[in-house]
C-alpha cells in the first residue's frame, strides 16, 4: 500500500488538461478557460453616471442651496451629449454617459424641481457619483485569466466584453461500471442473497453535483471475460472509467486482472486509508485513466472524492492545487479514533451564527448507507491524531459544493 499523499501525487502526474474547445458563452458554465478573456474596450467605455440625478459643474454649487437651469436630459443608451454650461445642469439616469462640461452628478434625492429650475441642497465634489472611464479595466487588459472556472459572474464579465464564444477545456467523459453478480436494478425485486445497485446512482449523482455529466451506469457480472471486454470498450471512448467493486483480493475480484488483460498499466493498488483501502488506478495507451473503487458504498464515495474528483478537475483544466475541495472548521463534539492509518469519518456541516461547525455522524461500517445519507462529507483524521476535542479545527472534505 501507498499513503494517500503518494496516491494523489501519482493521480496528478498522470492527468493533464484536455484539449481546448470553443463553446457558446451560454453553454460554458463550469468550464475552465483555456485562453484568457481580455477587455475589447475600456470598461466603462466613457464616464457614466452611478445615480439618477443631475449632471453639474461642481464649481456652480460651491454653496447650497443653489438653483440651476435644466438644459436637457440623457438616458442610459442615449447618444445625446448636451453640454453643461455655467449655470445649467442636465438630468441624467443611471448608466448614461456624463455629458461634456459636467464633472459631478447630484442624486435626485438631494434636489427639488420647479419646472426647468432645479434647486440643489447638497454641494457636490468633482467626481461624485461618476464611474470613470476605464476604472474597471483598460482595453486589452485581462479580465479573466486562463484557468478561471466560469461562474455566473465570470460569464457576465466575458459577456460585458463581447465574448460570445470562449475557449475552454473539454469536460472529461466518464462512465461507471458496477461489478457484482448479486446486483439488481434499483426498481427490481430482490432476494435475501441480492443487493440493489446503489453505487451506480450514487456515483452518477456525485459526478453531477460537481458538474461532470454521467447519468448512466452499467452492471457487470463477476466474470473476467465480461469485465475485460467492457473495460476494453470503455477506454476507447471515455477519458475516465470508474469500475466499482471487485478490486480486493477475493476469489471473484477480477478487476485488477481485467485491467491487465485489457492492456492497462496499474499505477497503484491499495491506499493506506479507511475506508477505501483496496483502491486501484490504471492508465491505458490512449490516455484514459481507470479507477477501481471498492464496492462498499461509503468506500466508493470516499475514493471518488479523494482521487477521482481531483483527476476530473485537472482534466477539466483546474489548477492542481485547487482540485480537491476542503474547508477547515471547528468540531462540534469530541472525536476519537484508533489511529493506524488515515481515517475518513462521516460528518455533516451545521451552520451557526458564528459560522460552520463539523458534526461527526456515527457509522457502523463502510456499507452503512443510512449513515452516509446523513453526511455532507468526511473529516480527515491522521494516524497520529487519536483524540480531538470539540472546537478544534479539522479538515473537512465536502461531498457537494458548499454555499
Amino acid at each position: 500500500m501507498i499513503s494517500p499523499p503518494e496516491a494523489l501525487a501519482i493521480v496528478m502526474e498522470n492527468v493533464a488538461p484536455l484539449p481546448a474547445v470553443r463553446l457558446p458563452l451560454q453553454e460554458s458554465l463550469g468550464h475552465v478557460l483555456a485562453r484568457a478573456i481580455r477587455a475589447d474596450r475600456d470598461l466603462p467605455p466613457a464616464d457614466r453616471s452611478a445615480m439618477d440625478g443631475y449632471a453639474v459643474r461642481a464649481a456652480d454649487l460651491a454653496s447650497c442651496p443653489s438653483t440651476l437651469r435644466l438644459a436637457g436630459e440623457v438616458t442610459a443608451g442615449s447618444p445625446l451629449r448636451p453640454r453643461v454650461r455655467p449655470g445649467t445642469c442636465v438630468r441624467i439616469l443611471t448608466g448614461a454617459n456624463v455629458p461634456p462640461g459636467a464633472d459631478a452628478v447630484v442624486m435626485v434625492e438631494q434636489t427639488s424641481a420647479d419646472g426647468d429650475r432645479i434647486t440643489f441642497h447638497a454641494a457636490p465634489k468633482p467626481g461624485n457619483n461618476i464611474f470613470r472611464r476605464a476604472e474597471n479595466a483598460r482595453k486589452g487588459e485581462v479580465l479573466l485569466p486562463e484557468g478561471t472556472v466560469l461562474s455566473a459572474s465570470a460569464i457576465g464579465a466575458a459577456a460585458s466584453s463581447g465574448h460570445a464564444l470562449v475557449s475552454v477545456h473539454r469536460i472529461p467523459r466518464v462512465t461507471v461500471l458496477c461489478t457484482g453478480s448479486e446486483l439488481r436494478r434499483v426498481g427490481n425485486k430482490v432476494g435475501l442473497h441480492q443487493e440493489r445497485n446503489s453505487n451506480g446512482p450514487a456515483l452518477c449523482a456525485a459526478l453531477g453535483s460537481w458538474g461532470f455529466r454521467s447519468g448512466r451506469y452499467a452492471t457487470l457480472t463477476d466474470s473476467l471475460t465480461v469485465q475485460t471486454r467492457r473495460i476494453m470498450q470503455a477506454v476507447k471512448y471515455y477519458d475516465v472509467v470508474l469500475v466499482v467493486g471487485g478490486v480486493s483480493v477475493g476469489r471473484y475480484d477480477w478487476v485488477s486482472r481485467a485491467v491487465e488483460a485489457a492492456d492497462g498499466k496499474t499505477l497503484f493498488h491499495g491506499v493506506a486509508m479507511k475506508p477505501g483501502k483496496p483502491l486501484l488506478m490504471a492508465r491505458f495507451g490512449g490516455g484514459t485513466v481507470l479507477f477501481g473503487l471498492p464496492g462498499n458504498p461509503l468506500s466508493a464515495l470516499v475514493g471518488f472524492h479523494e482521487f477521482v474528483l481531483p483527476a476530473l478537475g485537472r482534466l477539466s483544466g483546474v489548477a492542481a492545487e485547487a482540485c480537491r475541495p476542503a474547508i477547515y472548521a471547528p468540531l462540534a463534539a469530541n472525536l476519537s479514533h484508533k489511529g493506524g492509518m488515515v481515517r475518513h469519518m462521516l460528518a455533516r456541516i451545521r451552520w451557526q451564527k458564528s459560522g460552520a461547525v463539523v458534526e461527526p455522524v456515527k457509522s457502523l461500517s463502510s456499507a452503512d448507507l443510512v449513515a452516509g445519507g446523513k453526511a455532507d462529507g468526511t473529516i480527515v483524521l491522521s494516524p497520529q491524531a487519536k483524540t480531538l476535542p470539540a472546537g478544534m479545527l479539522v479538515e473537512f472534505r465536502p461531498w457537494r459544493p458548499l454555499p
